[in-house]
């Protein structure tokens, strides 16, 4: 420490939970206190705390403002990873964890001592970047300025800030053509050995998995035709080294790209990890092995600038000066998922970092002054010249349909997480005519209205230098402009519920409102939630009179801008003199923009279309009104494919060479009545002219003594008392350690409110989503890094989550998680074989909610269904061997606390519940 460095803050530090609020004094004597005397002390005195918006929930005082210990970390330490708790913080500094919660107020100040120790590290390695950032966060009066600026010397000399230090990507020639090759399975076998490990243990499963794939890696016969391979591998097997085995054996003989998609963000950051064993050089494997997501995750550099230079006031300021620390040292600017700490967005409450990506397609690609360093470009880049690209289903999809990066795309695709492509692709190739789609649409042609501000730009801004030059393309500019004065402006969901509405959209949204109030059933006191809807069948003549005039209006619009796109062409075609680097760029840029708007006004005309005339055997449509709390937020009419997965078909699979999808439960192995059919229905591959193979192997681990399922009896539907109570008693059992699953926020919230203060009087933390105001991921940190901890969620935890290990051995489901009664589920249903389809949407579930307990061989764990009526047929979901009782609640607490007591006593628990 320099002689003229201050001491370690001695100051004054709160903390609270569910069990209670402890205040520490500036000598470190905690004591506890009750909510009206701790919100004195915090709103007279600035205060430590460890998350600004749970502790302010805790405390009942959304507006607590102080020291938050996560903005001092994220500010020093930006791109490192660190669990927002005392014990997770503890981890990341290297320090003691507090004993017990009452020890937390006073442990919160070592903390801080630890995170401002680095300021006197000559090797801190943040350090280039922090000083000028420090000036920024001192002129927005950043309550952690005063303690850090004195400590933070100025630099020696002149100091790259941020724009400065990124590196330019480089152009690349495209990647050729992969050689027509063979791999041999002894090949693909050495491979895999290699990669598993000299001395791992042997897996059959694996090996044969791994000869399975090859062969999506043969030359494919006939155009349209790929070699395409249906796989199940159980929990356990090791897949994705199985195909990672091949996929390496085949680009080293083919010099050829492979593309991994996934569904969860969570599986490309452990493909992410796994790869490291392809390409054990850390430099060699950032260029061979490259994550791509749609832009909508990254951030924009241009946004963040217009953030810094006062585009954000108040403490929106305080976090984009954060975000620019992070961005410095990102791997690669990824802010969804990536190494952006998932819990800092979440400190400030208005969530700021959605306005610092492209979510609304304003990109202006080499217009930008930042476009050689964008983060975005970077990605597309290195996917270009990689071997190895593991993106997204969304991102996959939207390849396949609007091609734009130049280069070869990769010609063997594998699809893990397989069973997620139909929701995927029904998200993909929908279409909806909503107000607020509509708006987004407005906002583009026509840039900010009245008081709004920011950066957006409407086309005659972007395209001035255009319209100045091109008569034909300044009068459709002109008439994209006026056409767009029909669109749903600012207010308009006021105006529909006044009976008011301005322009022909307005109008066509305030009948379909009309249409589902007069027809639709309202569920608000049902499991399907607040929203409204109504099938598109005889409409009456109000709605039909004003899908003609939407029809119009759309048309009106669409025309100038298909006109504008052909002159763009043009000029491109036959560049005048002006039209140098950056005006090429806008150009470019606007043509990709226009591009997607057509396509969308497109699909609304088709979908207006359909208001009074016939109905299209291969969509299903329908109008709703969507409400949130029983708010209104939207209304509009929906299309969605009936069979989704017939577009992945024809788009995504027949330009590709080999194909594998695969999953932990795709197809249930081929067993049960129709076999195969129920993962070629989901996939897709039943619209494959032949040559579709399948594959199945199970999973290696003793179900029969790792696991039990216990389907509880006596808890009626719809008694959440009695839901609440048995939630509580099972994690009491258990000594937390569970996931529980529900299929309805409202429920969710109701059971957490009950239980939460109870089971943190006996020691047990529970964390919710929709609850806390922690992102998913930083939720699954804190559950995964505490075994006393438990956490309740809806879908995305039944899928997502990858907790081996103690921290979860008790899963619990609310019930049979049947679907919900949705127009378009009815429509699937009736198409798809009636109460087969229910059957198989609900099989995969319970499989996918099962498969997040037994990880490991050393796993241990059971699985609760508070039903008392689960159809046997669908038990078929369970791996063969696992026990399944049915039994009163009772009986189902002892079964927990007797597996608990036995896991306390020895390491790996002899839990055999046979």
């Amino acid at each position: 420490m320099r002689p003229d460095t201050p001491p370690p803050p001695t100051l004054p530090a709160i903390h609270a939970s569910h069990v209670g609020i402890w205040l520490s004094d500036a000598r470190g004597t905690a004591r506890r206190v009750d909510r009206g005397e701790a919100i004195a002390a915090v709103a007279a005195t600035p205060h430590l705390f460890l998350n600004a918006p749970l502790t302010g929930d805790r405390l009942g005082y959304p507006d607590l403002s102080g020291l938050d210990l996560l903005e001092l970390f994220a500010f020093l330490f930006p791109a490192r990873f660190a669990v927002p708790t005392p014990a997770g913080m503890a981890a990341a500094l290297g320090l003691a964890a507090p004993a017990n919660e009452p020890a937390v107020a006073a442990f919160l100040p070592q903390i801080a001592a630890a995170i401002l120790a680095c300021l006197d590290d000559p090797a801190w390695p943040e350090r280039e970047g922090a000083w000028h950032g420090m000036q920024a966060l001192a002129r927005q009066r950043w309550p952690w300025a005063p303690l850090v600026q004195p400590r933070l010397p100025a630099p020696a000399g002149d100091e790259r800030w941020l724009f400065a230090r990124l590196p330019e990507w480089e152009e690349a020639p495209p990647r050729p053509q992969p050689r027509q090759v063979t791999i041999a399975e002894a090949d693909v076998t050495a491979r895999l050995a290699r990669l598993t490990g000299d001395g791992a243990e042997q897996r059959p499963g694996q090996q044969d998995y791994a000869r399975a794939v090859a062969a999506i890696f043969a030359a494919r016969e006939r155009r349209d035709a790929p070699q395409m391979l249906v796989a199940e591998a159980g929990t356990g097997i090791g897949k994705t080294l199985g195909y990672l085995a091949p996929a390496k054996q085949w680009i080293d003989q083919s010099a050829g790209a492979v593309c991994i998609s996934t569904f969860t963000k969570a599986l490309q950051r452990q493909l992410a990890r796994e790869t490291e064993k392809l390409y054990p050089d850390p430099a060699m494997h950032r260029e061979k092995v490259v994550v791509r997501k749609g832009r909508e995750n990254y951030l924009c550099l241009l946004n963040l600038e217009d953030a810094l230079q006062g585009g954000f006031s108040g403490r929106a300021a305080i976090l984009a000066q954060l975000v620019a620390r992070w961005a410095a040292y990102s791997r690669d600017g990824d802010m969804v998922g990536g190494d952006l700490p998932g819990w800092l967005p979440a400190l400030f409450r208005r969530n700021g970092t959605t306005a610092l990506t492209d979510r609304r397609g304003e990109c202006i690609y080499a217009g930008c002054p930042h476009f050689r360093k964008c983060f975005i470009e970077r990605s597309a880049r290195a996917a270009g010249q990689a071997d190895i690209v593991i993106a997204n289903h969304a991102l996959t999809m939207v390849q396949a349909a609007r091609p734009r990066d130049g280069g070869a795309p990769a010609t063997r695709l594998i699809f893990d997480e397989g069973h997620h492509l139909w929701d995927a692709a029904d998200s993909m190739f929908a279409a909806a005519l909503t107000g607020q789609e509509a708006i987004e649409i407005r906002r583009w042609v026509l840039g900010p209205e009245g008081k709004a501000r920011g950066r957006r730009r409407g086309l005659a801004a972007r395209l001035a230098d255009v319209a100045s030059y091109d008569e034909a393309g300044d009068k459709a500019i002109q008439a994209a402009i006026h056409a767009a004065g029909e669109l749903p402006g600012d207010g308009w969901l006021g105006r529909l519920a006044e009976g008011q509405p301005w322009g022909a959209v307005e109008a066509l949204l305030a009948a379909v409102r009309g249409h589902v109030y007069a027809r639709g059933t309202d569920p608000k006191n049902a499991d399907a939630g607040y929203g409204l809807e109504t099938e598109l069948a005889d409409p009456d003549a109000d709605l039909v009179a004003a899908a003609a005039g939407a029809g119009d209006a759309v048309e009106a619009l669409l025309r100038p801008l298909m006109a504008l796109g052909k002159r763009l062409e043009a000029l491109i075609e036959d560049p005048p003199d002006w039209l140098d680097g950056q005006a090429r760029a806008r150009v470019d840029g606007a043509r990709h923009s226009l591009g997607n708007r057509i396509d969308t006004l497109g699909a609304w005309l088709s979908l207006l279309g359909r208001v009074g005339g016939p109905a299209d055997p291969d969509f299903v449509d329908w109008l709703a009104v969507n409400r949130i709390d029983g708010r209104e937020v939207d209304a509009g009419l929906h299309r969605h494919w009936l069979d989704p997965a017939r577009p992945v078909a024809d788009i995504v699979y027949r330009p590709a060479h080999g194909v594998l999808v695969t999953s932990a439960t795709l197809g249930h192995g081929g067993r049960g009545e129709g076999g195969w059919h129920d993962a070629d229905v989901r996939t897709g591959a039943r619209h494959m002219d032949g040559g579709v193979q399948h594959f199945a192997v199970p999973s290696p681990f003793d179900y029969a003594r790792q696991s039990e399922v216990l389907i509880v009896t006596d808890i009626a539907r719809g008694d959440l008392p009695a839901l609440a109570g048995a939630y509580s008693r099972l994690i009491e059992a258990s000594g937390g350690g569970a996931l529980g699953l529900f299929s309805a926020i409202r429920r969710l919230r109701i059971v957490h409110a009950r239980i939460a203060d109870r089971l943190a009087r006996a020691g047990l933390p529970l964390y919710a989503q929709h609850v806390d105001p922690l992102d998913t991921g930083t939720l699954v940190d804190i559950f995964r890094a505490d075994p006393h901890a438990s956490l309740l969620g809806t879908d995305a935890l039944r899928d997502g989550v990858d907790v081996p290990g103690d921290s979860l051995r008790l899963v619990v489901m609310e019930g049979v998680p049947w679907p919900r009664p949705t127009i378009l589920h009815a429509a699937r249903r009736a198409a798809q074989g009636g109460a087969r389809y229910d059957d198989m949407v609900i099989r995969g579930r319970i499989a996918q909610a099962f498969g997040r307990l037994i990880r490991r061989t050393d796993d241990y764990g059971q699985f609760v269904m508070l039903s008392p009526s689960v159809p046997s047929r669908l038990l078929s979901a369970f791996p063969a061997g696992t026990p399944i009782r049915r039994l009163p609640l009772d009986e189902a607490v002892h079964h927990v606390q007797a597996a608990n007591v036995e896991r306390r006593k020895s390491a790996y628990p002899a839990f055999s519940p046979s």
